[in-house]
């Protein structure tokens, strides 16, 4: 049995600096080599797991198939490198101490001095070689490189007993099985206009103070540096001038991997871990990856998208959404447009407390192609979703509705179409006499941690003539990541159906409604589940594919071709009509992919059954959005 090898990331001088896109990168590399990787995210916080956190605070909460509710980062692997993983494969200081003080509980230390060195060090290890052999992939081959990123920065006191457990790790595992890379900055200040190396510098002192010395040293930059800034932090930081790579800011994320590789980090993992597979011939390497790369870059058609929310001040809180998008729209030869809108711009009460504000959030929804509603929780800017929706349902603008975007358009149709003028969700409204959404009884217990329904689970469909139904490939079932803790009344569904709001897909015991279509609309479709989290660069999520179609009018074409799923094509052409569609086509792989990474994990019971610049996403500055670009 081969040794398992590990790739320890870590940061310094600031955080947010791309360590997850450099581990996701080499983890790309690596599996076009032919080797088989799995990842791990350190958060060196207290909390137990993200499942608590205010978007504001980290981000989205990203969901995987067992329900774990973990860091961002961990959508960033499973996007690149199209694993599934589990809520293992997110350590905090949180889940650390719980295990170790229930072990002391239980008695199995014997009486002994629990202390950080040796017992919280050796969690933090004995968690690592555990996780690090569960296959992730579809085709069920045990992992040979795990890839582990330390969140945050060296030097916190909080990551202190990680790294301290990776510095007596380093020799538990040998040399030649355990390679440390360390992310830097390397600013360039205005003033001076030349790169300065005195932070990274630091950075890996106080590495090296710690124990850790770092073999491939990757400088983040705003253009490139030259050749004479690389050999002087070759000089200070104890590296090879060829083990200085690096990183400026590229067109895309797609990028990052083709960069790496052509500046010889594949050559390099593969001598410092002893790696045994052939460098594969430079024009065949990467190829699919480099077309996308390519393509993301050169798409000259643009579709407009306003994505209506409650954190749109921050857009890493809708990180996994926007990349969704992103697939989508790439797949169908549009580069994407998202103008970020404050839900709360859109209501009434805002046209008497910032009329400037009500009327710039109302003008950019208007000129937009197509519009999301994505998930969130509490009372603020649920009006301001609603008016969205109902917007989009009286105009014929093309709709898509995530968890409570399906809950808003439900509540909205219920007030404007059936009359129920008090209609609302338990959860805004306890004393509402149209509970048109409640909560759900076993979801509600007193803890707020975990207690949701969470976790992939199955949806079936009602009816043959759903567009969903088609999208997906014509599929009796399907299974996607959930994140609720309402549902939509189903004592009211029959009402809702006879109006023209049809629930076409169920869950399994045909209790809960998954996904609303509404009749004689060209897109304007709900879920309750959050398709973000399996869509993939080269398979788009189905229900967002769908949203991007109609908004540039070919989601009826497409239909028409039968949505067939099939490898990616080349390059695709910028012509119109049914040649162009053809292409669309060809270019998905949905059931290749996720399916059947997900559906192969869950059988074998093994496993979990730089962001604004990926998919060359385009924001505008949009009401309640901040201009990035």
């Amino acid at each position: 049995m081969k040794e398992m090898k590990y790739i320890l990331v870590t940061g310094g001088v600031i955080s947010g600096i791309g360590k997850g896109v450099v581990a996701s990168s080499m983890g790309v590399l690596l599996k076009h080599c032919g080797v088989e990787v799995t990842s791990i995210k350190i958060d060196p916080y207290i909390n137990i797991d993200a499942g608590t956190f205010s978007p504001y605070e980290h981000g989205e909460v990203y969901v995987l198939d067992d329900g774990g509710e973990v860091d961002l980062d961990l959508g960033n692997y499973e996007r690149f490198l199209n694993v599934s993983l589990a809520r293992d494969n997110n350590i905090t200081t949180g889940k650390i101490y719980q295990s170790v003080i229930n072990k002391e509980r239980k008695g199995d230390y014997l009486g002994k001095t629990v202390q950080v060195v040796p017992h919280i060090t050796d969690a933090i290890q004995e968690w690592v070689e555990k996780v690090a052999k569960v296959p992730v992939s579809g085709n069920l081959k045990a992992p040979e490189v795990c890839i582990i990123e330390l969140g945050g920065t060296i030097g916190d006191i909080e990551g202190m007993p990680f790294v301290e457990a990776f510095r007596q790790f380093q020799f538990k595992v040998k040399k030649e099985n355990f390679c440390n890379v360390h992310v830097s900055l390397v600013p360039r200040p205005n003033a001076t206009g030349e790169h300065k190396t005195k932070p990274t510098q630091a950075s890996v002192r106080e590495l090296r103070g710690l124990g850790l010395s770092p073999d491939i040293i990757f400088c983040r930059s705003e253009v490139a540096v030259d050749e004479a800034v690389k050999n002087k932090i070759s000089n200070f930081c104890h590296v090879e001038p060829s083990q200085v790579i690096n990183i400026r800011d590229l067109a895309s994320i797609y990028h990052v991997p083709i960069e790496m590789h052509r500046q010889g980090v594949v050559r390099i993992l593969k001598e410092r871990l002893l790696l045994d597979f052939q460098i594969p011939k430079p024009k065949k390497f990467m190829l699919k990856w480099c077309q996308l790369a390519d393509r993301s870059e050169h798409l000259r058609k643009f579709v407009r998208i306003a994505l209506v929310g409650k954190y749109t001040q921050l857009s890493d809180a809708y990180a996994s959404v926007m990349k969704a998008l992103g697939h989508a729209a790439l797949a169908a030869n549009h580069k994407l447009n998202l103008t970020l809108i404050a839900a709360a711009d859109l209501e009434e009460e805002s046209k008497v407390v910032d009329p400037v504000k009500y009327h710039e959030a109302w003008k950019a929804l208007c000129e937009v192609d197509g519009v999301i509603v994505p998930g969130g929780f509490g009372v603020r800017g649920t009006q301001g979703k609603m008016e969205a929706a109902r917007w989009c349902r009286t105009t014929g603008k093309p709709y898509l509705g995530v968890c409570l975007g399906l809950q808003c358009a439900v509540i909205e149709f219920a007030r404007n179409v059936l009359h129920w003028a008090d209609a609302h969700s338990t959860e805004m409204n306890p004393e509402t006499t149209h509970p048109v959404v409640i909560d759900m009884p076993e979801h509600t217990q007193g803890d707020m941690g975990g207690t949701m329904r969470l976790g992939k689970r199955q949806t079936v469909f009602k009816t043959a003539d759903s567009t969903l139904r088609q999208m997906y490939g014509n599929t009796d079932t399907i299974e996607e990541r959930h994140r609720h803790r309402y549902e939509v009344n189903p004592k009211y569904v029959p009402e809702f159906e006879a109006a023209g709001m049809k629930f076409v897909g169920h869950d399994v015991d045909n209790v809960r409604m998954e996904i609303m279509e509404l009749d004689n609309h060209p897109y304007y479709v709900a879920v309750q589940y959050h398709p973000e989290y399996i869509s993939r660069p080269l398979a788009p999520s189905p229900p967002y594919l769908g949203l991007i179609l109609a908004s540039v009018g070919k989601l009826q074409s497409f239909l028409s071709h039968g949505c067939q799923s099939a490898t990616p094509s080349q390059e695709l052409s910028d012509v119109d009509s049914d040649e162009e569609i053809s292409s669309m086509v060809k270019n998905l792989s949905y059931h290749e992919t996720v399916k059947s990474v997900s559906h192969k994990l869950n059988k074998s019971g093994s496993g979990s059954s730089l962001d604004s610049q990926d998919h060359g996403l385009v924001f505008q500055a949009g009401p309640g959005g901040d201009t990035k670009e």
